[in-house]
């Protein structure tokens, strides 16, 4: 089958770096929303759900391009925040809101509660449409615990407090080659290959 072009719907820059390197030797053509004239475009994210988000943007933009488009919504949830902040991950501290504001309101959120009752985890939807209504949706989560400060520079969100146990370091500390091997988003992409490429080789 002749390589198809995926449009990734994100405006996101993080996001598109990690999910282009992700898919750099699979059998699709990545194209960013910059790439197709699409810059700027917001989309609404009207759902409930990560699942139900992601299909929202991928079919935005998949209706205006005629293309196959891919897009993820994750976040992070805590569970001594009932899940918080949930699909609302991005804009925690307000529409507005950034990662320092994020991170610092979370860590305010958490200010008495032990290690052991911080327990978390990193959620990603990943929805692929096709042009003719075709859609696969796929989940993939990584479980971890918030730390107390912020810690390491690499990664963006969260990263800094999302502590791993099995390496006692958070994603920020880590570095991309790790973090992209068990993340949330890595293993979403990882359950998405094996259904493309069924499709694909069908």
């Amino acid at each position: 089958m002749n390589q198809q072009i995926a449009v990734i719907a994100t405006g996101n820059r993080h996001k598109l770096e990690e999910i282009s390197e992700m898919l750099k030797d699979f059998s699709i053509q990545v194209k960013s929303m910059d790439d197709i004239g699409l810059e700027g475009l917001e989309i609404e994210e009207t759902g409930t759900t990560f699942e139900e988000n992601a299909v929202i943007k991928a079919e935005t933009v998949c209706g205006k391009t005629g293309l196959m488009a891919l897009a993820d919504d994750s976040g992070l949830e805590v569970d001594a925040l009932g899940g918080a902040p949930g699909i609302y991950s991005a804009r925690y501290a307000g529409e507005q809101g950034n990662d320092e504001a994020n991170n610092k309101k979370l860590l305010e959120a958490l200010k008495d509660i032990s290690l052991e009752n911080r327990k978390a985890r990193f959620v990603c939807a990943l929805a692929v449409v096709f042009p003719d209504g075709l859609k696969i949706v796929v989940r993939g989560t990584v479980e971890g615990y918030i730390d107390f400060e912020e810690k390491g520079s690499h990664g963006f969100g969260y990263d800094p407090l999302f502590l791993i146990p099995a390496y006692q370091q958070t994603f920020g500390q880590l570095g991309p080659v790790i973090k992209n091997s068990m993340s949330h988003r890595g293993r979403a992409i990882e359950l998405m290959k094996t259904k493309l490429e069924e499709i694909f080789n069908a």
